[in-house]
């Protein structure tokens, strides 16, 4: 019902900088929370930022000061900036959305993900 497109994956060198956008399209009504997820291969799921809608942030300790989350709530998207990018950045990461379809239905969305590799 809630399609996640995502896009802004990549190679990159280390220490090097890449910005991830999201965006959330169907009959939504409103977006609550919207988070970024990474997946390594032979490692769980992890959550690597959050944002709510009244824009309240939290982030996984190992990409606090690096990474940044942001929304823009009028496009249903959301963005991570990701700077001095490090080797164990590299994952498959996977945009979350959660909230509320037309007529009134709660909805939880994963998008396809997106590989960024990060070379030493």
């Amino acid at each position: 019902q809630v399609q996640l497109v995502e896009s802004g994956g990549g190679l990159v060198q280390a220490g090097g900088s890449l910005r991830l956008s999201c965006v959330a399209s169907g009959s939504i009504f409103s977006i609550d929370d919207m988070d970024w997820y990474r997946q390594a291969p032979g490692k769980q799921r992890e959550l690597v930022a959050a944002i709510a809608s009244g824009g309240s942030t939290n982030y996984a300790d190992s990409v606090k000061g690096r990474f940044t989350i942001s929304r823009d709530n009028a496009k249903n998207t959301v963005y991570l900036q990701m700077n001095s990018l490090k080797p164990e950045d590299t994952a498959v990461y996977y945009c979350n959305a959660e909230g509320y379809i037309l007529p009134r239905s709660r909805f939880v969305s994963w998008g396809q993900g997106t590989q960024v590799t990060v070379s030493s």
